[in-house]
């Protein structure tokens, strides 16, 4: 009887161990299948050139593909609310830009709470906005554009990649820190606004130096300004705006990665150190570099310190324009 029961103890054991053990054998590594990063704008733009070669080194980093979606729309709030009701597990991401700071002081109501939503990943790149026309404008410099501006209300036109961009927003507070009136026209997307300003159908643009700067040195555009603290390496005989007689108007997009609020800290983690190291190799950075972006490649808790602090600025900035949307 001691031995039968004895086998059984065994037995029972050796099933409990099993059992207990499947769990952890069974729990994959992540990533175990390819990741969407979902792109709030479309094809072409600033967020894409940043996104198509940082999602071809990620994929090769981590082992599984790393796949763009489009989600253009509503000043990227499209896709961010689409990320809010993903899955937190880490397989479906967001690069956010500065918008999504503007956001929530642009729009009435949001299909999400802008920080209780999300969990901030990583900080990609910053950027300066080009100041940017056709050469039909009649201006060639921001001096030029605020007189001819103040003579002719309403008569020059800016594009925006949509109601609440950087875009839109850099170019109101422009407005207001001038005292000049110009006619707002959104597109859907950087790209979309860039053919337009391409084809002479409005005056000017606030746009990310990425997608504008390829026109300018082609000579099909004319580049009035950047909007960083000092001239861009890329653009060194272009002024800045303070330099060009507006003092204090500063304004950089920033580009970062957001997962949905509740993935687990080991999969963020996992996700900001391989961005970083991403952001570190040579032939990326250089890439990166040549278009304008500042690489960076910050942790999670830096990442959601800047959006606090941007949520602040981009409220101020909103209110003195008096800039809205439905």
């Amino acid at each position: 009887m001691h031995q039968t029961l004895s086998r059984w103890t065994v037995l029972l054991a050796g099933c409990a161990a099993l059992l207990g053990g499947a769990p952890a054998a069974a729990q994959p590594t992540y990533p175990d299948r390819p990741i969407t990063l979902l792109i709030p704008y479309p094809p072409g733009g600033s967020a894409d050139m940043l996104g198509r070669p940082l999602s071809a080194s990620l994929q090769a980093r981590l082992g599984q593909p790393v796949v763009l979606e489009y989600k253009p729309g509503a000043g990227g709030s499209i896709a961010t609310a689409q990320l809010a009701r993903a899955k937190p597990d880490g397989y479906t991401v967001l690069m956010v830009l500065a918008a999504h700071a503007i956001n929530p002081s642009l729009y009435k109501s949001l299909p999400y709470d802008t920080r209780k939503d999300f969990a901030p990943v990583s900080l990609a790149a910053t950027l300066p906005m080009l100041v940017a026309a056709p050469l039909s404008t009649p201006a060639d410099t921001i001096p030029q554009l605020i007189e001819y501006a103040r003579q002719h209300p309403g008569k020059l036109t800016f594009a925006s990649a949509g109601p609440g961009n950087t875009s839109h927003l850099s170019a109101e507070m422009f407005k207001t820190a001038t005292g000049t009136d110009m006619l707002h026209v959104p597109y859907k997307g950087s790209g979309p606004a860039v053919v337009a300003l391409l084809a002479g159908e409005v005056s000017l643009m606030f746009d990310s130096i990425s997608t504008s700067l390829p026109q300018v040195k082609a000579g099909k555009l004319k580049a009035l300004a950047v909007t960083g603290e000092t001239r861009s390496p890329l653009l060194p005989d272009v002024p800045t705006v303070q330099e060009s007689g507006v003092p204090g108007f500063v304004v950089n997009g920033w580009y970062g990665i957001l997962a949905p609020a509740g993935t687990p800290p080991a999969v963020v983690d996992k996700l900001s150190q391989a961005i970083a190291q991403s952001l570190r190799e040579p032939a990326l950075r250089d890439q990166l570099v040549g278009y304008g972006y500042a690489p960076v490649g910050s942790t999670p808790q830096a990442f959601g310190q800047l959006i606090d602090s941007e949520l602040q600025r981009w409220s101020r900035a909103v209110k003195d324009s008096g800039a809205s949307i439905q």
